[in-house]
């Protein structure tokens, strides 16, 4: 098993990045490795970030501004190569066909639900290392 999986968290607010932070935690669940997590507020932190290699999984605030998580996924989709899976933090169950839109692997709403954000990230972490491996 990977010693650490490395999570980049997308939102301009600081309160959102600490929320996800605080509600997966270090180890979302007992099978995947430790969390490291990259903060970006900004989308070109976000590409920047993601050319220097090594994300495991994204996960992208759908409220952030100006660059909302869900045009941000898709642009990814479109043009980072062998792009991590994104989870996406929607406003309201409603957006969920706008997450299908954007090609996000996985949606959750906000405020996040401690469970559900953890079995979703620890879902799309074990799914990026078995074909890593």
């Amino acid at each position: 098993m990977q010693s650490t999986a490395t999570v980049l968290v997308y939102s301009d607010d600081a309160n959102t990045r600490a929320q996800v932070r605080m509600a997966a935690g270090r180890r979302p669940a007992a099978d995947v490795p430790p969390i490291e997590y990259v903060e970006c507020a900004t989308l070109p932190a976000v590409l920047e970030r993601l050319d220097q290699g090594g994300i495991d999984v994204c996960v992208l605030d759908g409220e952030a501004v100006p660059a909302g998580g869900m045009g941000v996924c898709r642009q990814l989709k479109d043009e980072v190569f062998d792009c991590p899976p994104v989870l996406l933090l929607m406003g309201r169950p409603q957006d969920a066909w706008l997450a299908t839109w954007s090609r996000a692997d996985a949606a959750v709403t906000l405020p996040v639900d401690p469970a559900e954000l953890a079995d979703a990230l620890a879902g799309l972490v074990r799914g990026r290392l078995s074909v890593e491996a």
